[in-house]
């Protein structure tokens, strides 16, 4: 099944030529955290209530304008279609409890914005899975803070979701075949590339990371470095994990994150005939199954 939704990057158009990840094991039923801050959240009565419908709970978050879209309340919304029971209140209490003890909040500038990326990726650990790039659990958001594992995107919206919480001007940046982050410091633009382990990059650099994912020279233009929209995101991720449950021909699952791309892209007809065409493919799986 083709990707639809073009027009949010060239990204979400074709997959990136990367090297194939191993087979891994499918993903667990990681439906709540384990740190204390989780716990503290469940005494207090703070989790999320489950939504009885969890399209209509996404349809809602995406519906306001796009400055007060919750990234990190729309990626938990995404992760609800691997795990439909899942809880968002311990995984935001996770992200707050980052924020709060990467100290970062208490400096400004550079120096919060380096304390951040020396917390997130030397401390915690978190680092980009190569290895393994195509497991779907790189791009729920409460695996990726489980398992401190994620793809570009996933780990440039904690950098992201974290970095907003500390007090830093911070924005995601969609490149071809790649995702990374920009921050406002001192009237300039920082790049840094959570994926590479919270490097800061300078353009020159970030055309030889998208030149190595797409296996040919890249001239990047300013433009590439332009602000991505908060639903443009969203639905970077959400074309990401649609080729990734078509590829496991999981059709139930792909016809969900379909609707959801229908939410971002109402009426587009690409994506109404890749629903059509996965429908078609769940009916004659089901069929052979019985």
């Amino acid at each position: 099944m083709t990707s639809s939704a073009g027009r949010c990057s060239s990204a979400s158009r074709r997959r990136p030529r990367r090297r194939p990840p191993r087979r891994g094991r499918r993903a667990g039923r990681s439906s709540s955290p384990r740190s204390s801050s989780a716990r503290r959240s469940r005494r207090r009565g703070s989790t999320t209530p489950l939504a009885a419908d969890p399209l209509g709970e996404f349809r809602d978050l995406l519906r306001r304008p796009d400055g007060e879209i919750d990234l990190g309340r729309a990626a938990l919304a995404i992760a609800r279609v691997e795990y439909p029971d899942l809880q968002g209140g311990p995984w935001l209490a996770r992200l707050d409890d980052l924020a709060e003890r990467s100290g970062a909040g208490a400096l400004g500038g550079r120096r919060a914005l380096d304390r951040l990326r020396a917390f997130l990726f030397e401390e915690e650990g978190f680092r980009g899975n190569g290895e393994e790039y195509y497991d779907p659990r790189n791009s729920f958001l409460n695996d990726v803070l489980a398992r401190r594992l994620g793809i570009p995107i996933t780990l440039s919206l904690v950098t992201m979701e974290v970095g907003r919480r500390v007090g830093l001007a911070i924005e995601g940046v969609g490149l071809p075949a790649h995702f990374v982050v920009t921050v406002s410091v001192a009237g300039s633009d920082v790049v840094v590339d959570p994926f590479g382990g919270g490097r800061v990059i300078t353009r020159r650099e970030a055309e030889a990371i998208v030149a190595r994912a797409v296996g040919r020279p890249v001239k990047l233009a300013e433009a590439h470095f332009a602000r991505a929209t908060r639903s443009t995101i969203v639905a970077r991720m959400l074309n990401n994990l649609k080729s990734i449950y078509a590829q496991r021909q999981e059709w139930r699952k792909a016809l969900a994150v379909i609707d959801r791309l229908l939410v971002i892209e109402a009426g587009d007809t690409a994506l109404l005939g890749e629903r059509s065409a996965a429908l078609v493919r769940l009916h004659q799986q089901m069929a052979s199954r019985n």
